[in-house]
């Protein structure tokens, strides 16, 4: 294997080619947002220089990776998400702490980190990827440019199926999340073991519904009671009509986020994330449908508009986009959507620390989603050797809690302390050089707990995914590129923003929305829906064939 410790030097020239050849910068969903890469001007800072210099001292001291064979680098690439400039020196600490494991262990290679600021990492890690500098790439299904449809469509991403058996990797992951990662079933990716399940739920602010003179466990027991997402959703309109007499803005906050899609999950599989509620796999039917022509999108929009003109939804800014997720953190509102998580006590810290109480609306379902929000990949241009180490290490990071805790949290009594035997970055000077989160960097098993976290964490952590349900269809992946549709996806997304998005937040009145929803159709089909639906119905007939 080559070497690459000039990599970091080299790197800033090499993405200043990238951009000036019209490379496009990466984008996330909701769960993390990304802005533009940085200058194509940009030269070599000291910083990197540090790393560089570090890397090759880390290098040397264990050993040369040269083709003697004696020992080699595996390059990883990680996205920094807590820490806005990632600190070059206390990341070689880190890489040399590991190294230094690592050859305790007796392993034949070392491993070079590479730390990205969050909004640089797509460009920087795509062209490094592609290029064949980078051995373990961390990736996602909701990023763009690096996301695992991308490297599968590339074919950048190595095909680890015949590598993984027996090995204390793949025997550290239950089947069922090595199923949801597959594509076309071949294993190219290898999960982070955090939730892997994918449900809603109503959750209520506390405050208001004591203001309101209403009982959040009566709430939750008409939910509960209530047969079907239509009716779980009338059960809240009582109290929805006593915050709007009582002034409060958003009775249900939607943060301009369409729900249908996730609302529906129970009688539908939207596989195709990037098309909403526009494509899925009726679960009853077992077969690819047009969900917009079916009475649950036409009642489901029909509530929608009948909350609009009620005042149960702020419409105009709803469909404005002018409503964030920041809203939940005042006292505004008093119901909104949740995606369930194994400990939903999460979202009151993100919420100001208020009291909320959670009302559940669909059951949680495996997906071919659910599974690939936080994942690694390995470099196809890695020969079977090097997959094969790499295979090892991440082994070895998800099922050791030394080095999941060095990966993750860095070195203890300076980048974190430990606190009635809890990880705790709470303390001055603690998490402000390194900080990685759980759920980006290995197995929640692989961990010492934070402070402030259950000391049942595993267990619900393994609950949720044990309990989690599947569809028929979960595994299959549209592939839009391969059908050669993937210009009418685009085209279709876009009349879903005119149409779909206003037919679910209530911008249509119940009486507007069979019209509406007949010119929606309409649109679509101009732009080649039924193309789309075709090859959609095809490939899944295909993929059925062949379970």
């Amino acid at each position: 294997m080559k070497s690459k410790k000039v990599l970091s030097l080299a790197l800033t020239a090499a993405t200043a080619a990238a951009l000036l050849a019209g490379c496009g910068s990466s984008s996330t969903d909701t769960t993390a947002t990304s802005s533009a890469a940085s200058s194509a001007a940009e030269t070599s800072t000291a910083a990197e220089s540090s790393a560089a210099a570090s890397t090759e001292a880390a290098a040397d001291a264990t050993s040369t990776a040269s083709d003697s064979g004696e020992a080699k680098t595996l390059v990883i690439y990680r996205a920094a998400y807590n820490v806005a400039d990632p600190d070059a020196d206390e990341e070689a600490k880190i890489q040399d702490a590991i190294n230094e494991y690592l050859a305790g262990k007796g392993k034949n290679y070392t491993v070079e980190i590479h730390d990205i600021n969050n909004s640089e990492y797509g460009d920087k890690a795509n062209l490094a990827f592609n290029s064949g500098e980078v051995d373990i790439l961390w990736t996602a299904n909701w990023w763009q440019t690096i996301g695992t449809d991308d490297l599968y469509k590339n074919k950048s991403a190595y095909d680890i199926t015949d590598l993984l058996p027996g090995t204390d990797l793949y025997n550290a992951i239950p089947e069922s999340y090595w199923a949801g990662c597959r594509y076309d079933g071949k294993d190219y990716y290898i999960p982070v073991y955090k939730e892997g399940a994918e449900g809603y739920e109503i959750k209520i602010l506390d405050s208001n519904a004591d203001a309101l003179g209403v009982s959040t466990d009566d709430i939750v027991k008409d939910v509960d009671a209530a047969d079907g997402m239509l009716n779980k959703l009338a059960a809240l309109e009582p109290y929805m009509q006593k915050a709007a007499d009582a002034g409060i803005q958003y009775p249900f906050v939607f943060a301009s986020t369409p729900m249908f899609y996730r609302f529906a999950m129970d009688k539908y599989d939207f596989f195709a994330s990037n098309m909403l509620s526009m494509i899925a796999v009726d679960a009853e039917k077992d077969e690819v449908v047009n969900p917009i022509q079916t009475q649950d999108y036409a009642d489901f929009c029909k509530m929608m508009g009948r909350w609009g003109e009620a005042g149960y939804i702020d419409v105009d800014a709803e469909v404005g986009k002018t409503v964030t997720a920041d809203v939940t953190q005042s006292q505004d509102w008093l119901f909104n959507w949740w995606t369930a998580v194994p400990n939903d006590k999460e979202s009151e810290g993100r919420d100001g620390n208020q009291a909320e109480t959670f009302a559940k609306l669909t059951d949680n379902y495996s997906t071919s989603r659910s599974t690939l929000g936080s994942c690694f990949a390995i470099s196809a241009k890695c020969d079977e050797e090097t997959a094969k180490d790499c295979i090892d290490f991440l082994g070895l990071l998800e099922t050791d809690p030394e080095l999941g805790n060095l990966y993750t949290y860095g070195i203890e009594g300076t980048d974190y302390v430990l606190t009635d035997g809890k990880v705790d970055r709470t303390q001055e000077g603690t998490g402000t050089l390194y900080n990685h989160s759980p759920w980006e960097s290995t197995s929640v098993k692989a961990v010492t707990l934070e402070v402030n976290e259950p000391d049942n964490k595993v267990e619900m952590y393994d609950t949720f995914n044990n309990s989690a349900k599947t569809y028929p269809s979960t595994g299959f992946r549209f592939n839009a590129d391969a059908a050669g549709v993937s210009d009418k996806v685009t085209a279709c997304i876009d009349i879903f923003n005119n149409y779909g998005m206003t037919l679910e937040l209530g911008g249509y009145s119940e009486d507007q929305v069979d019209d509406a929803i007949a010119e929606y159709q309409q649109e679509l089909d101009g732009a080649g829906y039924q193309d789309i639906l075709a090859a959609a119905q095809q490939q899944y007939a295909d993929w059925k064939a062949e379970q």
